[in-house]
């Protein structure tokens, strides 16, 4: 929800999931066909992966923001653009979908939060594994386990600053968005 970009919102729920499974599956099928050498291998990460997640994506953004469905492509695409660079909408009559897409944002963050010790466990065995094949692996193996530690340290590092500086931004738009409505900020 939180990485599902602008220009993806203008795409109904099969789109974004074509929008996001498609690279993700190109991605890491590449990860298998450069580690293992096999086009077959590489085929079914690609379908599997691309399926798995373009269809998670398809869902997630559709539960964390139900309104999105009754509104235009482009109307989503204003909205989502002017909260993710927390910017005031230019249509007045979207300044409540931006409220509820930055709340939407904030949910998503923090189920993702709560998933964070997914990643450094996965991030701790992908460590083992690319030492393992350093010592005993091929060429390509080796590259591509320590390029997945490298993305994954990255995603630790980079990533909570990155959705803090998003989430200022959805707030600014919010606040921006309300003095447009002339509504306060809901408890909770």
């Amino acid at each position: 929800m939180i990485l599902v970009p602008g220009w993806m919102w203008r795409l109904g729920p099969a789109g974004r999931a074509v929008g996001a499974g498609l690279p993700a599956g190109a991605f890491f099928g590449a990860f298998v066909l450069v580690e293992a050498g096999s086009w077959t291998g590489a085929a079914v990460v690609f379908v599997v992966l691309g399926l798995f997640y373009g269809t998670r994506v398809a869902r997630r953004t559709k539960n964390v923001w139900p309104a999105a469905e009754g509104m235009s492509g482009a109307d989503r695409t204003a909205v989502v653009r002017a909260t993710r660079r927390g910017e005031a909408v230019d249509d007045p009559r979207l300044a409540p979908a931006v409220v509820e897409y930055a709340h939407a944002l904030r949910r998503a963050a923090q189920e993702d939060r709560l998933r964070r010790w997914v990643v450094l466990v996965v991030t701790a065995l992908a460590v083992v594994l690319a030492v393992y094949d350093t010592l005993r692996g091929s060429t390509g193996e080796t590259v591509v386990s320590w390029l997945v530690v490298v993305l994954l340290v990255a995603d630790l590092t980079w990533w909570p600053r990155g959705r803090a500086r998003l989430l200022a931004r959805a707030d600014r738009a919010e606040a921006s968005a309300r003095r447009t409505t002339g509504a306060g900020r809901p408890a909770g």
